[in-house]
């Protein structure tokens, strides 16, 4: 997020919070409930899809493998300009913005929807949703919605969750109308990203400016865990769910690393340190690799599942911003927005080579590249099962 009035009051809210309520005594207590016996396991989330795969929560990922309903939307990149108040289109087969759309305050990111019929812009700022039709590439809606930094689809198509970082809640919304079911009031500053379990039940939340995560219960729309991250000044960003299901990734952009979670237990995480800045997370079409936008560094660093570990590192010509993005639907590219650069990069998947560096509006931030194969959307930049 760039420097801007909310973050100040972000910033200075996280302190207030400290005082006023003790951070520590909070995250012992959520631990303790989240890591509290089950007994047996429980079985997914009513209405959710059946997983494919339950060895591999992406199995229906795999390269050109879309769907009937976007199998006929034209390939394109949508680019949310938070300083320039735009949506830059790019057609990926000339590397060119063939579009500029104008919309609310400060988009944050272009969120695909459950059904895959729509692409929300989250006009953080300006308070809105503008809802953008991927089959003609036009202006369908705008519906008014409160801070709207980023937003998420609960597995069973339900519901929408707003992350609405400044006003410090989780909003459940229709899924469709947008209309509000229920607000949760969080005690963390800045919740902004989030990942689903692969049986749906729960997800994971980062909260940017007090350096924690919370787990949420998907069908009671309840924070049942919260914990401070064990680094001074962490800021985690995006979260990623492993293909096995039993391990969340979490970037931290003051870390410089992703922290390694057991979401289930939701005990403390270790550091894997990947480049400084580490910010975005997207796994391969095969579900093998997991690539690692380290924006402070120009990077990206590529994680392997199987290994456990760090498998390389690309560098961007001449250095650059990397941010968050997405995969091509054939899995041979990774586009990334240069948040500070006022550019795109298109980054050849099998070499790191870089393909394209294109201009687009002032501060690109989540774009997304659409359409992609999966079965329904979760949210975020573009996150399918």
């Amino acid at each position: 997020m760039p420097p801007s009035t909310k973050l100040t009051a972000a910033l200075l809210g996280g302190v207030l919070l400290a005082v006023l309520t003790g951070c520590g005594t909070s995250a012992e207590k959520g631990n303790a409930e989240a890591a509290a016996p089950s007994g047996r396991a429980k079985p997914a989330l009513p209405g959710m899809p059946p997983v494919l795969d339950a060895k591999d929560v992406y199995a229906a990922d795999r390269p050109g493998k879309l769907s009937p309903v976007v199998k006929d939307f034209p390939s394109r990149v949508y680019v949310p300009n938070t300083n320039s108040d735009t949506v830059s289109v790019i057609d990926p087969a000339t590397y060119k913005v063939i579009q500029t759309i104008k919309v609310g305050r400060q988009p944050q990111h272009v969120v695909p929807s459950w059904d895959l019929k729509t692409l929300w812009v989250n006009n953080d700022i300006g308070d809105s949703l503008t809802a953008i039709d991927p089959a003609t590439g036009k202006v369908s809606r705008t519906v008014p919605v409160s801070d709207p930094y980023n937003l998420y689809f609960t597995p069973d198509g339900k519901y929408a969750v707003v992350m609405a970082s400044m006003d410090r809640q989780l909003v459940f919304r229709d899924a469709h109308t947008m209309k509000t079911a229920k607000t949760v009031p969080v005690s963390c500053a800045g919740v902004n990203h989030a990942d689903f379990s692969m049986d749906g039940r729960y997800f994971i939340v980062s909260c940017e400016f007090s350096g924690e995560l919370l787990k949420v219960d998907t069908a009671r729309m309840k924070v049942v865990g919260r914990q401070k991250l064990p680094f001074k000044g962490a800021m985690p960003q995006d979260v990623k769910l492993s293909p096995d299901g039993g391990t969340f990734y979490i970037a931290d952009m003051m870390a410089n690393g992703v922290w390694v979670l057991d979401g289930k237990k939701f005990t403390t995480p270790k550091l894997l340190p990947t480049g400084k800045g580490a910010h975005g997370l997207y796994v391969s079409r095969d579900s093998k690799e997991m690539y690692i936008s380290n924006r402070g560094e120009g990077s990206i660093s590529v994680f392997d599942f199987a290994q456990r570990k760090l498998a390389k590192k690309w560098r961007l010509p001449n250095g650059g911003s990397p941010d968050m993005g997405g995969v091509s639907a054939d899995g041979k590219v990774l586009w990334l927005s240069g948040r500070y650069n006022s550019e795109v990069y298109a980054i050849d998947t099998t070499s790191g080579k870089q393909l394209a560096r294109i201009p687009v509006g002032r501060g690109p931030h989540g774009l997304a590249v659409y359409p992609q194969p999966g079965r329904y959307s979760l949210g975020h930049t573009g996150v399918f099962r």
